[in-house]
């Protein structure tokens, strides 16, 4: 089985004031990106960011995807998972075995002090880029049998399944720096993003053009071209909490092909400040072992 990892080219300034934050590992005498292996039943998003934290004293949201790598350790390979690392906070890093430094670079001197090519490509990934904000597009998490249900569709809530399904796309919100909250008003929408709300302490908007009863491919389209150009206007991350039938009319404005989605998975659209979708990436909750 190969090791699963995940790291980040974590950035901050603008222009001729943008670093890069490297780390130098005693125990290989090499300087890096930050980067670690998961732990058990943790996503690899969330497995960048506390890497980041842990090798750095450096708080960061993820943004825009960047080409994963591999290399071999020992019998088996590690498998990188990486991101842009928007810098939010930076706090004094004290030195350890596993890290004694952590130091902010250009992008010029970072590109020429790390050890690894795979790594230097990965970072001039990054810079490459321009600036984004995440649009997270997710389906609600598993809900009660609509043919045992009684009551009026809309008020139909999560399963045991569902709820148990929460805790791995909060893991997804928090990485990627969530701090906008919009749903359908249905039931089983707003009880998808309610945990991830109390835990920031943020309110959930309610769309009503999002209801699965109501929505229109128009109406829905023209929302969500909106809301993209809001988003990266702004730079607020965002989730907007939908139905099944109703996302690809939510993705098609994004120019993101529809695809399945499983109940409480994502696809995040990393826009730009003109809210163009500069990358895609899919997290699918039928891959985590409930």
């Amino acid at each position: 089985m190969p090791v699963w990892a995940a790291g980040a080219a974590p950035l901050r300034g603008r222009g001729t004031n943008r670093e890069v934050l490297l780390v130098h590992r005693p125990a290989y005498d090499d300087w890096t990106l930050p980067k670690g292996k998961a732990h058990l039943h943790e996503l690899l998003p969330a497995t960048a960011v506390r890497e980041v934290a842990e090798e750095s004293a450096t708080r960061i949201r993820l943004g825009a995807p960047l080409t994963p790598t591999r290399h071999p350790v020992g019998q088996t390979m590690k498998m990188v998972s990486w991101w842009v690392g928007v810098t939010l906070a930076v706090r004094s890093h004290t030195p350890n075995s596993e890290v004694d430094h952590a130091r902010w670079l250009t992008p010029e001197a970072a590109l020429a002090t790390l050890t690894y090519q795979d790594e230097r490509a990965v970072l001039a990934e990054a810079v490459a880029l321009p600036d984004t904000t995440p649009l997270v597009i997710a389906r609600h998490a598993k809900a009660r049998n609509r043919e045992t249900w009684r009551k009026e569709d809309r008020l139909r809530p999560l399963n045991d399944r569902g709820v148990n399904q929460l805790p791995f796309l909060n893991q997804i919100l928090a990485a990627f720096g969530i701090t906008n909250l919009v749903s359908s008003p249905s039931t089983r929408c707003v009880q998808t993003l309610q945990p991830y709300a109390r835990s920031r302490e943020v309110r959930i908007t309610r769309a009503p053009v999002l209801a699965e009863e109501t929505a229109t491919e128009a109406e829905v389209g023209a929302y969500m071209a909106r809301l993209a150009r809001a988003v990266g206007a702004s730079g607020i991350p965002t989730v907007v909490c939908g139905h099944r039938p109703v996302i690809p009319a939510m993705l098609a404005p994004l120019d993101i092909p529809p695809r399945f989605l499983a109940t409480a998975s994502i696809v995040i659209a990393h826009v730009d400040a003109a809210g163009h979708v500069v990358g895609t990436e899919w997290h699918d909750t039928l891959r985590v072992k409930l």
